[in-house]
């Protein structure tokens, strides 16, 4: 790539700012979704688009001083994604709130390790034709559309994707006039046979920015577990007296299918990690020696220096282990605790490079939005408690207080490997976006190093208001609160249930093995695919899909399907103004999904807009949603057939 000429404006302070202030909207948003229904929205366009408005306002920004903006925002963000782990400790009852410096400090530090391993994975990943990056694509289409004034058609299809994806968001998600799915249950004897699609623009778009074969891989994912594997387990497994065979089938993709597409994922990403290692150790090698040798490397091939790496890196573990240090000061001994503090520091940094190239390469194969950042934190939580099981067999940590002690102190050390992946799953499309656009490297790791500090600021604040005020299902904080309102926080009960379950002896390693098996199966039909030119099946995909609700998967291929339809109905005719409208898809539910989230925060309902009379049949409700949806589809294609034909 050409170096691009130094720009005027990049980082900026008024862009520092103003990045800091659309963190606290975004981090609020998501701590909040993400403890009521366990999702969260993507930040990186929304922050574009905000980043876009203000800077018009305020006069004399430029596309790269947007860009930088939209990378601190979305990277604070995203580290809202520590919800997954730190309520785990309140619920375990090993802290009665959160205090402000453990957890913005490990929040922040975690954070920053993120980045750091993202810095050698730039140049491998974002080089890789077989990664879209959805995601970063779409948000530089949206940074150039808003820097030039000649587009006009490619501006006018992202305005009119996002306007089309608003509309069909607030009145599904807003006024609950429209369904966002629609399920199809078969029943035979014990065993039901489950197809179900959701009604997400955002998910339509970004399937289309997948592609076919990723998108195919998360079909074929999805099939298998509700088709095959789930009907088989509900032959083989004892049903509860009184649940019909839906719900069954429900519970057993929980408890039990879901953990075959985590362990999947897992020898996937290992796979993924070992296959890209020299590339990783040349890109590596060569950030160290840059300055030794005197090379000149272009603006926009421009890292952090090895210096700042190094500096940074120190200051990080010393903050990692001085929190862990601290966490266990006064819970055990002086040696159980330094025991703990050591382990714990080297697993994060010793883990720290797997977790970000695992969820870097589901970022860039899917979206941020899509990527199960969960199953990679699963995987950790099971690898860091199966570690602290050995060392108690050790006689460290003996007892019960002990055996306390080593989950509470697993549930805190996951913070700072969640906030790693999270990190990393958004960092590589924010670089992505800066490739696209010309960015500055090295500006752009400094905005994200930025973001983490902002995000974690904010984070414990908002956490303690949200449990003060609401409380979390099986931990309440007031006498005589309403538990109707609680907060379900499904994450965090997860990791808690499956960290207490190791030491406890209670874990079904079945489903992981499985997962583990058939993802050393489809790698081989993967390397035997790519070998015979016949195409490729994702191994990562295919788990994502497992992993993943079935609508989510199945919206995803659509969108794919539909992209391969119209590229080969274009024959060959650009797909830059479909690239354009599936951006503005993503773009639109993106920011009605945080406005519709804040005022949700602020109500404490979760539809506090919804016209839905009562009664009303949901069959028709989501028959509506589904013809609101296909028309969506009629739509995005004959726009693009019209377009290439003009």
């Amino acid at each position: 790539m050409a170096d691009y000429p130094s720009p005027v404006r990049e980082l900026t302070w008024r862009g520092i700012v103003i990045g800091a202030l659309i963190t606290v909207v975004f981090t609020a948003s998501n701590i909040y979704l993400g403890l009521r229904i366990g999702l969260t929205v993507a930040t990186s366009i929304p922050a574009a688009v905000i980043s876009m408005a203000v800077l018009r306002i305020l006069g004399g920004g430029t596309i790269l001083e947007n860009n930088l903006v939209q990378t601190q925002a979305s990277a604070a963000g995203t580290l809202a994604c520590v919800f997954a782990s730190l309520p785990a400790l309140v619920m375990a009852g090993v802290w009665q709130h959160f205090p402000f410096i453990q957890t913005a400090v490990l929040t922040a530090a975690g954070g920053m390790t993120g980045v750091l391993f993202t810095i050698p994975l730039r140049r491998v990943m974002l080089d890789d034709p077989a990664l879209p990056f959805p995601e970063g694509v779409a948000a530089a289409e949206i940074l150039r559309a808003g820097a030039s004034h000649e587009n006009r058609g490619s501006v006018r299809a992202l305005v009119q994707g996002g306007i089309l994806a608003a509309v069909l968001t607030f009145t599904s998600t807003g006024l609950r006039l429209l369904g966002d799915g629609i399920t199809a249950t078969a029943t035979w004897g014990m065993t039901a046979f489950r197809l179900s699609v959701g009604f997400s623009p955002a998910l339509l778009g970004a399937g289309y920015l997948v592609g076919l074969e990723g998108g195919m891989a998360m079909l074929l994912g999805a099939l298998l577990t509700w088709e095959v594997s789930i009907p088989v387990m509900s032959h083989l497994l004892p049903r509860p007296a009184g649940m019909d065979a839906g719900c069954f089938a429900a519970q057993i993709w929980k408890d039990k299918a879901r953990f075959i597409g985590a362990g999947l994922i897992g020898v996937a990403a290992i796979w993924t990690v070992l296959r890209m290692g020299r590339p990783l150790m040349l890109s590596a090698h060569a950030l160290l020696v840059r300055r030794a040798t005197g090379t000149h490397v272009p603006r926009t091939e421009t890292d952090l220096s090895p210096r700042a790496i190094r500096a940074v890196a120190g200051i990080v573990l010393v903050l990692i282990g001085g929190m862990f240090l601290a966490f266990s000061t006064g819970r055990v001994g002086p040696l159980p605790a330094l025991a703990a503090t050591v382990a714990g520091v080297a697993w994060c940094a010793g883990l720290g490079l797997f977790v970000a190239a695992a969820c870097g390469y589901m970022a860039g194969l899917v979206g941020s939005s899509s990527s199960p950042i969960s199953g990679v934190v699963i995987l950790a939580a099971i690898g860091m408690s199966s570690l602290f099981v050995l060392l108690r067999a050790t006689g460290l940590f003996a007892g019960v207080d002990g055996q306390h002690f080593a989950i509470a102190f697993c549930l805190y050390a996951l913070t700072a490997v969640t906030a790693s992946a999270a990190i990393a799953n958004d960092n590589l499309q924010d670089l992505k976006t800066g490739r696209l656009v010309g960015a500055t490297p090295w500006k752009q790791e400094a905005a994200l190093l930025i973001g983490c500090i902002s995000g974690a600021i904010v984070i414990p604040p908002v956490l303690n208001v949200l449990y003060q005020t609401y409380g979390f299902v099986g931990a309440m904080p007031h006498a005589g609160m309403d538990a109707s309102q609680a907060l379900a926080a499904p994450q965090p009960a997860l990791i808690l249930m499956i960290t207490s379950g190791i030491f406890l002896h209670q874990l079904d390693w079945t489903m992981l093995l499985i997962g583990a098996g058939a993802g050393g199966v489809l790698i081989g039909i993967d390397a035997a695919l790519r070998r015979a030119g016949r195409g490729a099946l994702p191994p990562l995909a295919v788990g994502i899909g497992i992993y993943l609700p079935m609508n989510i998967s199945m919206t995803l291929a659509v969108g794919a399907i539909l992209g391969h339809i119209v590229t080969r109905l274009n024959a060959g005719a650009s797909s830059h103004r479909g690239t354009m409208i599936a951006s503005g898809l993503i773009v639109g539910e993106s920011l009605m999904g945080v406005a519709l989230a804040c005022l949700s925060a602020l109500s404490g309902r979760d539809s506090p807009l919804s016209l839905l009379p009562p009664g009303t049949s949901a069959l028709l409700v989501n028959l509506a949603g589904l013809a609101a949806f296909g028309a969506l589809c009629v739509w995005f294609c004959a726009t693009q057939l019209r377009s290439s034909h003009r």
